[in-house]
């Protein structure tokens, strides 16, 4: 049989329908909509003669002959695929496109103040953030790499800090401390009025405190719960609960009195933010040269 151009970027689109077993993650990972790639599938299976998936509404699987074929494609594919990027070295200004999966810390302290110079200094590299609190598999989701604190990242990952360690600290505005007043130890939080926070996993946090050998960890009561960052502050400044976030995070309000921080001396200072990907391809140049400027700006210290 003879293989077109078109048979080589269909054969692309089914490498990437077998990865992710979801026409729409696929359609992310290609940055194409899920009815083309259908559309590629179904023309690749009626020249080979062959089904190579199973589609129902809920799935996507591989038949006999799909397995074969991805295990005959795989390697030649990610071999050409690395080779390609090579090329990026001997290119005026490199180009690409890198995809990551960063939790919202990351993207407010890390890499908006990052971005704009990277964007300036490498135009022709598109970056696509997905922004979640929740612990994906980023391989099997289609990222490059993602960026976690470093107690969360996986054993089997490349890991680079990109990050100081991160203070968290518990806050309040004047008109919270002015009504109900300042904890002095943390189990007094517990007739305090908190912002619960819910994790990626869906848990509810207990706020962690230290001082010197003793640890703490607070199930602290209150009637909001919320995974947004961002809202934890408005609230805060408001004066509906006490907060507890990283210290960066409210750094400006702070300095300008709009909140005040307490416990101070309990505060904890948790794991770095690092970059992760697997070892098991080349890195993309794009992701190179955006650790390489992150570790030059420090944003957050390093």
């Amino acid at each position: 049989m003879r293989f077109s151009r078109s048979d080589l970027a269909d054969l692309v689109s089914f490498l990437a329908l077998a990865k992710h077993r979801s026409f729409r993650r696929a359609g992310l990972d290609l940055g194409v909509s899920a009815s083309a790639l259908s559309h590629a599938l179904k023309g690749l299976e009626a020249r080979l003669g062959v089904r190579l998936l199973n589609r129902t509404n809920r799935s996507v699987t591989l038949t006999s002959a799909g397995e074969e074929l991805e295990a005959a494609i795989s390697d030649p594919f990610r071999i050409i695929g690395d080779a390609v990027e090579g090329l990026n070295r001997f290119r005026d200004a490199p180009a690409g496109r890198i995809r990551l999966n960063v939790p919202e810390h990351a993207a407010y302290l890390l890499l908006a103040p990052v971005l704009p110079v990277f964007t300036e200094r490498y135009p022709d590299i598109e970056v696509d953030l997905d922004i979640s609190n929740r612990l994906v598999d980023v391989i099997d989701q289609g990222f490059d790499a993602g960026i976690r604190y470093g107690g969360t990242v996986p054993e089997d990952m490349v890991a680079q800090r990109v990050s100081a360690d991160i203070r968290w600290v518990v806050a309040g505005a004047a008109a919270y401390l002015e009504r109900f007043g300042a904890p002095r130890h943390p189990d007094d939080l517990l007739h305090h009025r908190c912002l619960r926070i819910r994790l990626g996993n869906d848990r509810v946090y207990q706020w962690e405190f230290e001082k010197d050998a003793e640890a703490i960890s607070v199930d602290v009561p209150g009637a909001i719960t919320l995974n947004e960052t961002q809202t934890v502050i408005s609230l805060a400044l408001a004066g509906a609960a006490l907060a507890y976030v990283p210290e960066a995070c409210i750094a400006e309000h702070i300095a300008t009195g709009r909140l005040q921080t307490m416990l101070d001396d309990w505060a904890p200072v948790g794991p770095a933010f690092h970059v992760y990907y697997t070892s098991r391809r080349q890195v993309p140049t794009g992701l190179r040269l955006l650790v390489e400027l992150i570790r030059e700006l420090r944003p957050l210290g390093l």
